[in-house]
């Protein structure tokens, strides 16, 4: 079969850089940015939070092939807004979210606990 086995989707491999920044000579404050063993889950996150902030341009990603695990980011920013920064803030408010979502998703469990234990009493 042509797909590939379950453990090279996510082990990076010796020598092998987790991302790659490749600068767009074609358009100014552009970057291409591979990430090596992550697929559309991550490539959305990241391509919806980079959209949300003012000085992005532009952003999108693209899975290069279905069975291989890694994407292409695009990033485009304003002047005097590097792509990096842009990716850094995406990321760190991104972090800030899935935090949140953590520490609600355990105080409803939780309750749920609390309540499910009262109801067998």
């Amino acid at each position: 079969m042509n797909q590939p086995d379950r453990f090279e989707l996510f082990l990076l491999p010796d020598g092998v850089s987790k991302l790659t920044f490749t600068p767009d000579s074609r358009l100014p404050n552009t970057v291409n940015i591979k990430f090596e063993r992550e697929d559309h889950t991550l490539g959305n996150l990241l391509r919806a939070q980079l959209l949300q902030d003012p000085r992005v341009l532009f952003a999108a990603y693209k899975v290069e092939h279905p069975l291989f695990a890694n994407f292409v980011l695009r990033i485009q920013t304003e002047e005097g807004y590097p792509p990096k920064e842009a990716l850094k803030n995406a990321i760190m408010t991104l972090i800030g979210q899935l935090d949140r979502l953590k520490k609600e998703f355990a105080k409803e469990w939780e309750l749920k606990k609390i309540t499910t234990e009262t109801e067998d009493m």
